[in-house]
């Protein structure tokens, strides 16, 4: 039997790990490379003089109000059915329509006249002066309930009562805003109370709420960045993507302030994602899917060439251009493609979030920046026109700027909306101003 002294074997140990550590301390470890750093897509804050601000703040106010109200008339409708009355709508048409709260508050107003769209934009201008263009979740909520409650407070008035036709119209201007105070609540009571009623909020549906006055924010932001974390924040009236979507046309209307290049206006939604959607499990990122399908889409329509064979004589009579089109031909039937492409992607309910924000996408690709053009696209294809040409209508109108917009239409809706409506929209501009340029 062999002999191991303990110390010995005490002294092999202890040279191994001397000498380990030593080979250890030799080698040179590689950098790891660093995972790169997304940049900001605007990081500086928005540089314009007090005169161009204004300038660019009423043009969005206005180019909203006129989307609304060119799609007034024919809210809801179908596009054949928009044909079959008016041809190709190129300008305002009489709001030829029953009242309702979410529509015109009087029936059969004259053209001009606006709907729910235009009235978020007064109501927003409201709540930057009251909290003095500090947004926050919170003090919105709190400002809805506000508005709520001195509604409701007006009912008890003396006299009312006795009033039917004036009873009537209180209603109705309390039936517009309850569905959202509802919410808005639920939303000072607690998780839980605000999620079973946002899960109520009109019938569950993913609606299109926060683009109604989400691309304001666009025009109070610092930078895009800035827009999207503020129109986020304040969607307390979305679920799922709608939010990102919401967050996305804020981020897109103050692009529009910076810029008269409407490619870097769009991919303001590519190269801002500040919640991460694009790493979400199997489904990335579905605005920028949306976004993608229908920049790509219009991509390809575009690249129709008229060819002596292009419109067979049985092609022509299907796509035969409505009365008034402004364009060619082949210019129709590059519309018409365009239209069979959103009916093949519509939803069951037209304000979806998601199909508003595809009909706005197309309508901007399409558009390529032409106020007049763009409107005009998305009001002759239908469904809930008004409110999808009253956001591009904003981002258009931030881009364009007042002055340069269609002379006698922003004419007639700010004399309309002004001594019809009660809703003066150079007031609103310049209460914005102010705020940003006290």
């Amino acid at each position: 039997m062999k002999y191991h002294h303990p110390n010995l074997s005490k002294c092999i140990v202890a040279l191994s790990l001397v000498l380990t550590f030593s080979c250890k301390q030799n080698e040179k470890e590689t950098p790891l490379i660093p995972a790169p750093k997304n940049a900001a897509y605007t990081s500086d804050t928005l540089q314009l003089s007090k005169e161009a601000y204004y300038d660019r703040v009423l043009g969005a106010l206005v180019g909203s109000a006129i989307g609304d109200a060119m799609g007034a008339s024919t809210e809801m409708w179908h596009r054949k059915d928009i044909q079959l009355k008016y041809g190709y709508i190129t300008g305002l048409t009489p709001a030829e329509r029953v009242q309702s709260p979410e529509g015109t508050w009087e029936n059969n107003l004259l053209q001009g006249a606006t709907t729910d769209d235009t009235r978020w934009k007064f109501l927003m201008t409201e709540y930057f002066t009251q909290f003095e263009g500090k947004p926050n979740a919170t003090s919105f909520s709190e400002f809805i309930n506000g508005y709520y409650r001195q509604l409701t407070k007006n009912l008890s008035d003396t006299g009312i009562a006795a009033q039917t036709d004036l009873l009537d119209e209180k209603m109705e201007q309390i039936d517009w805003i309850k569905e959202w105070a509802r919410v808005s609540l639920a939303y000072q009571n607690g998780m839980n109370d605000y999620t079973r009623a946002l899960n109520r909020f009109y019938g569950g549906e993913m609606s299109c709420a926060g683009q109604l006055y989400a691309p304001m924010f666009g025009l109070i932001a610092n930078n895009t960045e800035d827009a999207y974390a503020l129109g986020y924040e304040l969607s307390i009236f979305d679920i799922g993507y709608a939010k990102d979507i919401t967050a996305s046309v804020s981020a897109m209307t103050h692009m529009a302030l910076r810029t008269q290049d409407m490619d870097s206006i769009l991919n303001v939604v590519p190269f801002t994602d500040i919640e991460g959607y694009q790493d979400s499990r199997l489904v990335g990122r579905i605005p920028y899917n949306i976004w993608m399908a229908s920049i790509n889409q219009i991509r390809g329509i575009k690249k129709m060439v008229k060819a002596s064979d292009t419109l067979t004589e049985k092609k022509s009579h299907r796509t035969a251009m409505p009365v008034q089109y402004p364009g060619s031909a082949l210019e129709w039937e590059q519309q018409e493609t365009s239209y069979a492409f959103l009916e093949r992607e519509q939803k069951a309910i037209p304000f979806h979030a998601g199909e508003i924000w595809q009909i706005l996408i197309t309508g901007l690709a399409f558009g390529e920046g032409d106020f007049l053009k763009t409107i005009q696209y998305i009001v002759n294809y239908g469904r809930d026109n008004d409110t999808v040409a009253a956001v591009a209508g904003m981002v258009l109108g931030a881009k364009t700027g007042y002055n340069k917009l269609p002379k006698d239409i922003k004419e007639e809706v700010l004399k309309v909306n002004r001594d019809n409506l009660g809703i003066d929209l150079e007031a609103m501009a310049q209460e914005i101003t102010v705020l940003k340029y006290p």
